[in-house]
């Protein structure tokens, strides 16, 4: 009887994580810190952990209040801009947390928020189709 649970699925969302970052390195540290992200990333890939990952855009529309109202970015607060993110499919919060401890760009002020991914969003919606 296998006593390792189910994977759950689990988002990796990369904070601060614009140019200004890495002004500080050259054209080779930054080309570095590149590879080692990739390998990072490649390897949860090939561990069957990591789904999928990709990083966002610095352009951003905010939509908000019942008008729609809709104010266009990026905004000054960089740091709490969410930069891309990486769906894994892990046993729990633990281990994706060690995942995200292993990030290389932590050295250099990343910050990564570490999420579960629910079945349904809060006013019970499915998030996935039904199957038939």
């Amino acid at each position: 009887m296998d006593t390792h649970p189910a994977p759950s699925p689990y988002m990796l969302l990369f904070r601060n994580t614009g140019p200004e970052n890495h002004q500080h390195l050259s054209p080779e540290q930054r080309q570095q810190l590149v590879s080692r992200w990739n390998d990072w990333f490649e390897g949860l890939v090939s561990q069957g952990k990591a789904v999928e990952g990709q990083p966002l855009e610095m352009e951003t529309r905010i939509v908000s209040g019942s008008s729609g109202r809709v104010v266009d970015g990026p905004f000054p607060e960089a740091k709490e801009a969410i930069g891309g993110y990486v769906k894994l499919m892990v046993s729990d919060m633990d281990e994706a947390t060690e995942i995200a401890k292993r990030h290389p760009g932590l050295a250099y002020g990343l910050i990564v928020e570490v999420r579960q991914l629910t079945p349904h969003c809060h006013l019970g919606v499915r998030t996935k189709p039904a199957t038939t």
